[in-house]
């Protein structure tokens, strides 16, 4: 059975401190990320921690897309899941090293719901 869903797990090392630590870029880019990739953007929620860090989800019809960052360490962890043919995750990936400035990006994606039984509705 063909998988319904893709998971992109991204590192992204080598990041400028100010870019990791400003909530409206991260939360701009995460939500241009998802519309690079092809997705339908729904919700957004970002939270800037004190001292320093941003976390934050972009809900997007096909599923979703979060990122944590550590700017003092130059490095962010993103999930883009999307479900469907239509969204490519990684298209979504490539947008964000370029606009976080990554030196390296290290991915890996699972696909999720390959082993789902086929199950039949019956209307009454």
């Amino acid at each position: 059975m063909e998988a319904i869903s893709r998971h992109v797990l991204a590192e992204f090392y080598g990041c400028p401190y100010h870019l990791l630590n400003d909530l409206k870029f991260i939360e701009q880019g995460m939500c241009k990320a998802a519309l690079e990739a092809g997705a339908e953007v729904r919700e957004v929620a970002f939270h800037k921690f004190s001292p320093q860090g941003v976390s934050g989800v972009v809900i997007i019809s096909e599923s979703h897309l979060s990122i944590h960052t550590w700017p003092e360490l130059g490095y962010a962890a993103v999930d883009v899941f999307t479900c469907g043919t239509t969204v490519d995750p990684w298209d979504a990936c490539k947008y964000l090293q370029a606009i976080l400035e990554a030196e390296n990006i290290k991915g890996m994606e699972i696909t999720r719901g390959t082993d789902i039984p086929v199950q039949r509705q019956t209307a009454v």
